[in-house]
């Protein structure tokens, strides 16, 4: 597979995966009343959901970039 159908085929995946993941991590985050947790639990929360998609995202982005590192 070319490069570049690599990264258009891994590109709409990956789009594909962060709007599903938004719309879990936002359903996760209004899933608990709002005074339920203290201010800085919440916000560590809100972090932690908005870096999470960067792991399971790493093997596609490794993959993407394989056959141009190959060239080199």
């Amino acid at each position: 597979m070319s490069p570049r159908i690599r990264k258009m085929f891994g590109g709409f995946i990956m789009l594909s995966f962060v709007i599903a993941y938004a719309l879990l991590a936002m359903a996760l985050a209004d899933s608990r009343p709002v005074n339920a947790a203290p201010e800085a639990l919440r916000i560590v929360v809100y972090v932690v959901l908005g870096l999470a998609w960067v792991l399971p995202m790493l093997p596609l982005i490794t993959w993407m970039e394989r056959g141009r590192l190959r060239r080199r």
